[in-house]
């Protein structure tokens, strides 16, 4: 399809625009790297030889592929290969230069991914998880080789690195029944355990630990760990063959991660904090840690190269990403247009029931009150950060506000505004919604006759919620693969994410009924007035699509307003052009609603 330049509206051109991933490289041929892409229309993987220049598409499938590791000496890209987005199936083997594909491990039978480590040696330590056996996790001794097991658990646990000699792997468990707080363990390659590290004694302490990697040095055996006992995450030094722990004097407000550089002899640090990112050059023995200078916005990825040069992905709630160099270079610039900028991001601090609650605004041009759309996050354990995102540029061109909250459960404001989250899930941060709400139409920014609440995944969940325990509040719904009935949402999702819904909700649906009704959106469906546009992927594993019908059927039966739109993926779309239809059906479904003008641009072709 050819398409007049002119005539596309800036909203479609933020989607068109060739974009590029952080470049992951080679350990050991730092020449040699890979990146995601979607200068095809979809998301696939690409080889980059930086000597040569030379870049070549690696993967080509309908539904897009992003999940992909180089191995250490550079000469293979393993791929991870499921069924149009349903997230399940087997890691494959492709030459770096091009060549057939074949099952890294064909001993393994298909299941969700759990971590991946490659060793120097060609082995692979590939972690697994399904229904049946929970999380499993084996070594791979040679490529292609006889898979051995070294670790089963019924609790979701994962692959966290393998050591630069191969000797030590670093897992993180959750056996203790707790999804959102990890313990760690260290084995060797037969399974035997070397150490452990468990910051929740036995469940009954709520802080978790997180892999960050191994020293990437010959013989050094220390482990960079993030942990929360100072109420946030930060780094320390682990190294479970001494028995030691170093903390690491990095005092910085917020979130605190870290890197080795590829020396070993420094971290890099990223520090999150209010919705924005930078980055800190520390050398463990010192004083304190050095600024990297990066510009005001959000850092999405970074890592050090051997020549000590920091390259990041970074962008602004009103600039385009962009992978740039602490050389002052940029490091990857696919060609064809450029996205259009967008507006600026305001911080809103609202008081609410739980603290002080961080929202981000923006605004179109003129004076307020505004059609105002509250685009809530998923996750739940994520944030919304001051970063290019084309989808609320769209509604602000439509002449909409765009508010976003970082409700209890979100990351990147302490330990305790994350695990506030328990037990009423989904009515605390529906409360936390409500606050912002309540000022927005106080403050003159937003219309209270035209508020929209949307959102996908979690936020599509919250959405449902909302409308359902909040039916006075909002104009119009857009819910975007969303838990809908979360007593059949648990039974159809993948094991991983059951562990979770225990863990929020402290139960399965038949030790805490009352708690998952409390918090389904079913249980209010009939109370939902706003006309609702649902979006569903038919092969989503995280919110399945026969609990999204069943809330469907039960909109229909009463005559309510909705629409419904189904398309033929996993949990989001990696295809462009779907993704633009998916933000035009909604940009259409509340301009109808809420009486507006017309979507910008002529109507796209429908989607196959």
């Amino acid at each position: 399809m050819t398409t007049d330049a002119a005539a596309v509206p800036d909203w479609e051109k933020r989607f068109r625009a060739p974009r590029v991933s952080l470049p992951d490289w080679a350990e050991d041929a730092p020449d040699r790297a890979l990146f995601v892409s979607n200068a095809t229309g979809t998301y696939e993987l690409y080889a980059w030889d930086r000597s040569s220049g030379r870049q070549r598409q690696v993967t080509d499938r309908p539904n897009g592929t992003t999940d992909g590791v180089l191995t250490p000496d550079g000469e293979a890209v393993w791929w991870f290969s499921d069924t149009d987005g349903d997230e399940f199936g087997v890691w494959m083997r492709q030459p770096f230069g091009g060549g057939e594909d074949q099952p890294a491990a064909p001993g393994l039978a298909p299941s969700y991914p759990a971590g991946l480590a490659i060793g120097r040696d060609g082995s692979a330590v590939i972690g697994r998880s399904t229904d049946e056996d929970g999380t499993t996790i084996h070594l791979v001794p040679t490529p292609g080789g006889e898979p051995v097991e070294i670790y089963r658990h019924r609790e979701s646990a994962g692959v966290g690195d393998l050591s630069h000699d191969g000797t030590l792997i670093a897992l993180e468990h959750t056996e203790h029944g707790d999804a959102m707080h990890s313990a760690l363990r260290v084995v060797r390659p037969d399974g035997s355990t070397v150490a452990e590290l468990d910051d929740t004694e036995g469940g009954t302490k709520e802080l978790g630990l997180a892999v960050l990697g191994f020293a990437p040095v010959a013989g050094d055996t220390r482990l960079l760990v993030g942990h929360q006992r100072r109420g946030r995450w930060e780094p320390m030094i682990w190294d479970p063959v001494a028995g030691t722990e170093t903390a690491l004097p990095v005092d910085l407000p917020g979130d605190v991660g870290a890197e080795w550089y590829p020396d070993g002899c420094a971290l890099l640090v990223e520090h999150s904090f209010e919705a924005r990112s930078e980055l800190w050059r520390y050398e463990p023995g010192t004083p304190e840690p050095v600024r990297v200078e990066t510009p005001a916005g959000t850092v999405s990825g970074a890592t050090a190269r051997p020549d000590g040069t920091v390259e990041y992905l970074w962008s602004s709630a009103e600039r385009p990403p962009v992978v740039r160099s602490t050389s002052g270079a940029v490091v990857l610039d696919p060609p064809g247009a450029k996205a259009p900028p967008s507006v600026p991001v305001q911080d809103a601090w609202v008081e609410g029931p739980g603290g002080r609650i961080h929202a981000l605004v923006q605004k179109p041009a003129g004076e307020g009150p505004f059609p105002t759309v509250f685009e809530i996050h998923g996750g739940p354990t994520w944030h919304d950060s001051d970063a290019f995102a084309s989808g609320p540029a769209a509604w602000v061109d439509h002449g909409f506000a765009v508010v976003r909250v970082n409700y209890r459960g979100s990351t990147g404001y302490g330990r305790a505004w994350t695990d506030a989250l328990k037990h009423r899930v989904g009515l605390i941060e529906l409360e936390d919604i409500a606050a912002v709400r309540d000022w927005s139409v106080a403050s003159g920014l937003a219309d209270p006759e035209r508020l929209v609440l949307a959102g996908g995944s979690w936020g599509g969940y919250l959405t449902l919620l909302g409308l359902g325990t909040q039916p006075d509040s909002w104009a119009v719904g857009l819910a975007a693969v969303p838990v809908a009935d979360y007593v059949t949402a648990y039974h159809d999702e993948m094991e991983a994410l059951k562990a979770m819904d225990r863990t929020l909700l402290g139960g399965t649906p038949e030790e805490v009924p009352e708690r998952f009704e409390a918090s389904s959106p079913l249980t209010y469906v009939d109370a939902v007035r706003a006309p609702l546009y649902i979006s569903a992927g038919v092969n989503d594993p995280r919110c399945p699509i026969r609990q999204v019908e069943n809330y469907v059927d039960r909109l229909a039966a009463r005559g309510a307003v909705h629409e419904v739109y189904r398309y033929d993926a996993g949990h989001g779309s990696l295809v462009v052009e779907e993704r633009i239809k998916q933000v035009r059906l909604e940009l259409e479904f509340a301009l109808k609603h809420l009486g507006g003008g017309a979507v910008v641009g002529a109507p796209g072709p429908e989607a196959a």
